[in-house]
């Protein structure tokens, strides 16, 4: 039931984790080898959200109820971990001068995902107006 690109996405964003965590518990040391800017970071939250967020949508309509939740903890909690790592590469300075980037991130991303999957779709089809019921 699982696609062979969702089982390497999966495994991607948890080396992305894994790494990430070994940064911030000090076993690794990553700063500085990606200057990326806040504006990067975010678009790229932004942009993931808004991407794995359509795709649980979609993938979710196939799934039966019970792997519905298993599904969006995965899509919900696994790509945040590229945002986390690209933030952990950033030099220290940053770093230390913004600590709380990574969460605002996860905030911007959530925003993101959560946008697809609250869309409501008319019962008759895109495009109809509630009052038409021509049919085509």
């Amino acid at each position: 039931m699982v696609d062979p690109y969702e089982r390497f996405l999966f495994v991607l964003c948890a080396a992305c984790w894994a790494l990430a965590l070994a940064h911030f518990a000090g076993v690794v040391s990553l700063a500085g080898r990606l200057p990326l800017s806040l504006v990067g970071l975010y678009s790229t939250a932004s942009a993931s959200g808004w991407l794995f967020g359509n795709v649980y949508a979609r993938r979710r309509r196939r799934l039966p109820p019970p792997l519905k939740r298993r599904a969006l903890l995965l899509y919900y909690l696994g790509p945040p971990g590229m945002l986390f790592l690209l933030r952990a590469l950033a030099p220290e300075s940053d770093q230390l001068a913004a600590p709380l980037v990574p969460l605002w991130a996860l905030g911007v991303y959530t925003v993101f995902f959560l946008v697809p999957l609250t869309i409501t779709w008319a019962p008759g089809g895109a495009g109809r107006e509630r009052g038409d019921r021509r049919q085509r």
